[in-house]
């Protein structure tokens, strides 16, 4: 059909925000492609590939993604308003381009509207102008119209009110128009076809038609339009093309999608190309996935769209909600029926967005926070960028190369020009990639990189003290969750920077307030080889080498092979220490240091009937460690504690540093060895800070090179420390521990929003006397057969309550006191 056509384009699309924040309404996506490929589409279907685009709100993005339009078929010219002219003025605008008759239709429209039979109509009447006409249910934002029998209009009216209504029949946007009818107005001037145009026509009595067609038409107004266009294309009662293959009933799947063979689908279903969907992923029906989209285990979705590259979270819920772009939804988050969330927006573990509500662009819902009505202003990134150790987060989610390197070229801002800084990361391909984008932040502030390359946490500590580094960056795998990661800035001591270097380094990164090094003065990063060897050397320093070999110790040990094994088997080899069967196949199936704890009871098994002396789960990264004794015994957390202390004060005396965790019975066993406890808070540079400090000033609390820093931070050193004390003293880890006076320890936690907790600490601070309570860190309040300490989370919102008694019973019951306190607190505060 020799034809031309106009796309009006330049629709800004206020209604559909946060849909329309950053681009304009032509290309906010239906079936995963702009709403105007669909109206190219359809102008190809009925032989018209001339066409016209006129633009005016962001014409960049529609000329960006378009082209020539020979990608799509068709040749496509661009007539671009400086100020809108209105729906006539602006196509007048192209008028140049429009020498015969032509069809003007609007691109942010869906429609499957027959245009060969209402071009033939529009001939056939020898009209000046035609309107394609559809009747609707609710004709308050259309147009109304009246024809007679042949199609001529009578009457027509712009979005009447409900009392103006005379007419079900509405004016759909597509006209097929004669040039001469541009020259009622001229070049420039605003004019409309509904408003100005048609009345003219009319009033003129010149040849106006409409043909009212059987076909789908949907405007797209408002966001419940937008979602019902996308259950109407899937259903089929749209005739356009759904991308991909069809895999199932009312199922299609675009190229390079993996889908796990657990994922439950429910048809009519779109997934888009190159989406992970991962276990146990539910997807209801008249849902759609965007491109490059990973799901995460257990993650359902009702009735949705979601745009590209947007990220779940295991168990994460998405009900009847729009997600644009880039979105993350973190696990056990849960979005509701006609929520928005705008591109880039973070919502975090547990966080809840209320039905209806819109968040704009770049939002951030922190950790169980629940939204109950719309964020416009503000930005997605939050003020505190530091957890409980480091930044952490999920590689290329909320750990992108660009962010490792913004990250770095901070620390080394801070550390400044010419400073020398370590880095090292674990053995996991996303940690090298994560450490290699701080390399090139880190030289872009002028900094001398040295990197250790692969290597565990307190190899990497012993390295920048050792080489008397200005400071350091390990990246490793957490130990608690696999899919995340964490970058691991440390100070010239080898510990964690402080709070206070902390927020100057946040506060860099959020202005992005860089140093930025001249090129004469960049430094290539310098390779270091041998620490591997050297930190093994230096763990077996601290042990009576001879004496350990003569010992032929045997362990049962779980660690993790791609991290540790290069550090394991020679340090054990020197020592002479056979490693027994090691459940490794257990420990692969768990998945994490954290949760391989539940293979406890098979490992303590093991360990008996193997006769073994100990049995060991060291973390990947060796920070931490978990022992059993000969018996099967557990040994972790408060009694390692205790463990470690009894060894430091039975061997050198003075001080042993514990946290305020830590139990009663350690001041006992400090009474029997003539030492002194210091207690610290629980955040790990409080107690990494508090070691360091008792090291300058009592030179003799290092012991054959290891200090209590290396005892509670590196779990190697730790381990043959340990096992060379039992073999100098012809004594077993079970007559050790044994030593150790029984406690009674509890633990619970409890649910508090981040907006309640400075309430909860007030309210309990005023309740009891003064003397009774120690504010060293939370709030631990003393009782005559025990204490209690209230802890709030400074990653979640919850606080901590562990307590201590002189029997079990006593303990339980002092943290159920407070657990019911501190939600009595809470519910009288909401």
């Amino acid at each position: 059909m020799n034809m031309k056509a106009i796309i009006m384009a330049g629709g800004e699309g206020s209604r559909l925000r946060p849909l329309t924040c950053g681009r304009p309404k032509p290309m906010v996506p239906v079936l995963n492609k702009p709403v105007m490929c669909h109206i190219i589409d359809l102008l190809k279907q009925h032989g018209i590939t001339d066409i016209g685009v006129t633009l005016q709100y962001m014409p960049e993005a529609i000329k960006d993604y378009f082209g020539s339009g020979s990608q799509f078929g068709v040749n496509i010219s661009y007539f671009v308003e400086e100020s809108p002219l209105g729906t006539a003025g602006s196509v007048k605008n192209a008028g140049n381009f429009l020498d015969e008759t032509f069809l003007v239709i609007s691109g942010d429209a869906l429609t499957d509207l027959n245009l060969s039979k209402a071009i033939e109509f529009h001939r056939n009447q020898c009209s000046d102008a035609t309107i394609l006409l559809t009747r609707v249910d609710c004709p308050l934002e259309y147009g109304v119209v009246i024809t007679e029998e042949n199609g001529r209009i009578r009457r027509f009216l712009e979005k009447p009110s409900w009392g103006e209504v005379f007419s079900d029949t509405v004016n759909t946007g597509i006209y097929i128009l004669e040039p001469g009818v541009l020259d009622y107005f001229n070049q420039g001037q605003v004019f409309d076809f509904s408003k100005d145009l048609f009345p003219r026509l009319l009033k003129d009595k010149k040849p106006l038609f409409g043909l009212v067609q059987q076909g789908y038409w949907c405007d797209i107004g408002n966001l419940r339009q937008y979602l019902q266009a996308h259950y109407d294309a899937l259903s089929g009662k749209v005739k356009i093309s759904i991308p991909g293959k069809e895999i199932a009933q009312g199922v299609w799947v675009g190229k390079g999608a993996l889908i796990s063979d657990s994922v439950e689908m429910e048809g009519p279903l779109l997934i888009g190309e190159n989406c992970h969907i991962g276990k146990g992923v539910k997807l209801g029906s008249c849902s759609v996935i965007g491109e490059g989209c990973v799901l995460k285990e257990g993650t359902s979705v009702k009735r949705s769209v979601i745009w590209n590259h947007v990220f779940t979270g295991s168990g994460a819920a998405v009900r009847g909600a729009v997600l644009c772009s880039r979105v993350q939804v973190q696990a056990n988050a849960q979005i509701y029926e006609g929520a928005v969330i705008g591109d880039d927006s973070v919502i975090r573990e547990h966080g809840m967005i209320k039905p209806d509500v819109k968040l704009w662009p770049n939002k951030l819902v922190d950790m169980g926070s629940v939204v109950q009505s719309s964020l416009i202003w503000g930005t997605r990134l939050p003020k505190k960028i530091f957890g409980l150790e480091g930044i952490t987060g999920q590689v290329n989610v909320d750990i992108t190369p660009e962010y490792a390197c913004r990250a770095g070229a901070a620390f080394g801002s801070c550390r400044g020009a010419g400073a020398m800084v370590v880095v090292s990361c674990d053995n996991y391909p996303s940690s090298g990639m994560i450490k290699d984008a701080l390399v090139a932040g880190l030289q872009s502030a002028g900094v001398k990189v040295f990197d250790l390359g692969i290597g565990v946490t307190p190899m990497h500590r012993m390295a920048v003290r050792f080489m008397a580094a200005n400071g350091g960056i390990h990246v490793k795998k957490s130990p608690w969750h696999e899919e995340k990661t964490s970058m691991l800035f440390t100070d010239s001591r080898g510990g964690n920077i402080s709070r206070g270097e902390e927020r100057k380094l946040e506060n860099i990164f959020m202005r992005e307030d860089f140093q930025r090094a001249d090129i004469s003065r960049l430094n290539k990063p310098q390779s270091v080889h041998g620490m591997p060897e050297a930190y093994i050397q230096s763990i077996a320093r601290q042990a009576h080498i001879a004496l350990l070999a003569d010992a032929g110790l045997r362990i049962v040990m779980i660690y993790d092979n791609t991290n540790l094994e290069r550090f394991i088997a020679p340090l054990f080899k020197e020592l002479n220490i056979d490693l027994l069967d090691n459940c490794q196949e257990e420990l692969a199936e768990e998945g994490s240091w954290y949760n391989c704890q539940s293979v406890l009871p098979q490992l303590s098994k093991s360990v008996v009937e193997q006769n073994a002396d100990l049995g060991v789960i060291l973390d990947p990264n060796a920070d931490s460690l978990l022992l059993l004794d000969g018996s099967g015994r557990v040994i972790k957390d408060e009694l390692l504690t205790a463990l470690i202390a009894l060894v430091i004060l039975k061997e050198q005396g003075g001080s042993v540093v514990v946290p305020i965790t830590a139990p009663r019975i350690i001041e006992t066993l400090a009474g029997q060895y003539s030492g002194q406890v210091i207690r610290t808070k629980t955040a790990v540079q409080d107690f990494l800070e508090q070691i360091l400090q008792l090291e300058n000033q009592e030179p003799g609390s290092r012991v054959r090179g290891i200090s209590q820093f290396f005892m509670h931070f590196d779990a190697l050193s730790a381990l043959v420390r340990i096992m060379s004390f039992c073999v100098e003293n012809d004594i077993s880890l079970a007559e050790l521990v044994d030593e150790i006076p029984d406690f009674f320890l509890d633990k619970k936690e409890v649910a508090v929003p981040w907006e309640a907790k400075g309430t909860v600490i007030r309210k309990l601070v005023e309740n009891p006397p003064e003397e009774h309570l120690e504010l060293l860190d939370g709030v631990k309040v003393y009782h005559p057969e025990g204490w209690a300490l209230v802890l709030p989370d400074p990653d979640k919102p919850i606080c901590r309550v562990l307590s201590e008694g002189t029997s079990m019973e006593i303990a339980e019951s002092l943290t159920d006191m407070y657990v019911n306190k501190i939600s009595e607190i809470v519910g009288a505060a909401v």
